[in-house]
Formats: structure tokens, sequence, C-alpha cells
């Protein structure tokens, strides 16, 4: 099974790119980063038609994970965030491919030690780790 993982900074910028990728690549999995769309914004009708389906959780202008998987093979057992962590950014999505369980994350950026942004991103790392 080929899989990618790819931050995008933004799907809607990138799309075209993606697009010709998936055809030249044709990988069976590619979980993206950082899609900035909201979930009503999401190509997946560009998706479908380049044969691939879709899981996904975004929020405007930041942040935003997807899996995308081949049409034949479709994601199962699709969780969004991170269980038992209170969080509004969409930062982490896992999906179980084909028997494999693929885990797509969007780490924060802590900026500098002693921030809040810091303190979120250890509180976020630990919960991840869990």
């Amino acid at each position: 099974m080929k899989i990618a993982s790819w931050n995008v900074n933004s799907l809607n910028v990138r799309l075209p790119h993606l697009e010709q990728w998936l055809r030249e690549a044709a990988p069976d999995v590619v979980a993206l980063q950082e899609t900035k769309l909201t979930d009503d914004k999401f190509p997946l009708a560009e998706l479908e038609a380049a044969g691939y389906d879709a899981c996904y959780i975004g929020q405007k202008t930041y942040n935003g994970v997807a899996i995308l998987t081949r049409l034949a093979t479709p994601a199962t057992a699709v969780i969004a965030d991170i269980p038992g962590f209170e969080d509004d950014q969409q930062r982490v999505l896992s999906a179980t491919v084909d028997g494999i369980r693929v885990v797509c994350v969007y780490v924060p950026n802590g900026q500098a030690v002693g921030t809040d942004k810091y303190a979120y991103k250890l509180r976020w790392m630990a919960a991840l780790k869990k």
C-alpha cells in the first residue's frame, strides 16, 4: 500500500496540484494537513472524479485534516479529534484503510517557550500520546 502525507497549506490553492499528483503518483492513501476549509467547502466531487473518497474535518482559515482513499477501498472506523481532549482546532483524523490504521495529524506550532500556545502544544501532544 502506498501511503503519502502532504501539508497542502490551503486545499483551495493546491487542488489542481493535488489532482495532477494523484494521477501521476497514484497513492492508495493520502493524509492532508492544513486544508483550511470548512466541511461544506471540501472539494469532495473533484476528488471523487479523480478516483478518491475522503473523510475530513476542517475549519475556516486554519488547520483542517483529511484522509483520501481510493474509491474501491473506503475508510472505516473514522475518528475525528483526540478522544477525551476538548479542542476546537481540527488537527487529528484517523481511519482504518484495508486493515491499516492511518492517523493524520497537524501538530500545533508552540511558538516561544512559556507562551499560552506553547502550553497548549504540550497539553495537545500529551493527549495525542495518550
